[in-house]
């Protein structure tokens, strides 16, 4: 089955997705921790109606004390707090040709909430994993047909990965619980990984002594440059640094207005790999980069600032910034393409109009 496109138009099952999800709006990254309603949303199929009361999570497979535990039940283990900086491994879709047909996202699926949860290490841990296990699987309650089969959403994590500290069963977002929409009543909390990692509306976790071959994981999310291709897996998020747009917006395009004179370009950045060391911005459509000034992380698995002080003179500019990571990995200016637009983290240009050429104040 054919799922790119070499055109530009959006088709109307692209619009139908487009519809259900929605991006950050890149101005609402003035906040560190991002509102529940402006973060960012992807659900694969429908959003399980959930009778919290009723609702038992299945800790089992390949331990040796099997558990079933009730919400309040894990409520009441040790809970933790972590901001954690979220992004969906199709971000950038979009941007890249031919596209690939899924939800159009440009560069906003991205967002930074403060979840609250208890830690999955030491729930395996009263389970009791068996030696020779190797992976540990999340199942949700969410189910459909993708890639014509069907089956439920689930992911896996090596153990090892799956028992770092800060991997959490999360019930809770920015101080409240989960919405729907966010994986009520629980939902797993991967730092560093891509959006898909972090499986909602949990109702299984399941231990594997073996490579776990689910479609979710053994077909979708792989770096691959055909469908024939069984290609890489994705993992952990890569580099990438984010601008707020300065000025004022066209209402249809988004192309930006800005006064001549001093201007203050900021914006995040954010690597799943390492923390992001340094961020640079380019004022003339990426001949010249300049270094930007760094804030303190929101947190160890979050985004940090960034600011930039430009003098905007009168004309045309195209603005863009890119980060690198402690680990060695800079934002190239044009990612490689792959069949399923997956780990686009090329950097974001921005088109300003400087003074000449700017609208004057309209009411509407």
């Amino acid at each position: 089955m054919d799922t790119s496109t070499t055109g530009s138009e959006i088709t109307l099952e692209e619009l139908q997705l487009a519809a259900r999800n929605h991006a950050l709006p890149l101005e609402a990254m003035r906040h560190d921790i991002t509102p529940v309603g402006l973060h960012y949303l992807l659900t694969h199929f429908d959003i399980p109606d959930v009778d919290a009361a009723a609702w038992r999570l299945e800790v089992g497979g390949q331990v040796a004390k099997p558990l079933t535990l009730a919400l309040d039940e894990i409520k009441g283990h040790p809970s933790k707090t972590l901001a954690v900086t979220l992004e969906c491994a199709g971000n950038g879709r979009a941007l890249l040709s031919p596209r690939a047909l899924s939800q159009p996202w440009l560069m906003e699926a991205v967002g930074t909430a403060e979840w609250t949860g208890t830690p999955l290490a030491p729930i395996l841990e009263k389970a009791g994993v068996d030696d020779g296990a190797a992976e540990v699987v999340f199942t949700g309650l969410d189910r459909g047909v993708q890639g014509d089969v069907e089956h439920v959403y689930e992911r896996s994590l090596p153990l090892g990965e799956a028992t770092r500290q800060e991997m959490l069963l999360a019930y809770a977002i920015n101080g409240q619980p989960l919405p729907p929409q966010h994986g009520f009543p629980l939902r797993l909390i991967a730092p560093g990984w891509y959006g898909m990692t972090h499986v909602k509306w949990l109702r299984t976790i399941t231990v594997v002594n073996e490579p776990f071959r689910g479609w979710q994981q053994d077909v979708a999310y792989r770096l691959r440059s055909s469908e024939e291709e069984q290609g890489s897996p994705v993992t952990r998020i890569l580099p990438r640094a984010l601008m707020i747009p300065p000025g004022i917006p066209d209402f249809f395009s988004r192309e930006r207005f800005v006064d001549p004179g001093p201007c203050v370009l900021e914006g995040r950045a954010w690597s799943g790999w390492a923390p992001v060391e340094r961020v640079e911005v380019s004022v003339d459509g990426g001949s010249t980069w300049n270094e930007a000034t760094l804030s303190k992380p929101v947190s160890e698995y979050a985004w940090r600032g960034w600011k930039y002080e430009w003098d905007a003179e009168a004309g045309d500019h195209e603005l863009s910034c890119r980060a690198s990571d402690a680990a060695g990995h800079r934002q190239p200016a044009t990612a490689e393409w792959n069949y399923d637009g997956l780990c686009n983290n090329g950097v974001q240009r921005v088109r300003v109009v400087v003074g000449a050429g700017k609208p004057g104040a309209r009411s509407g």
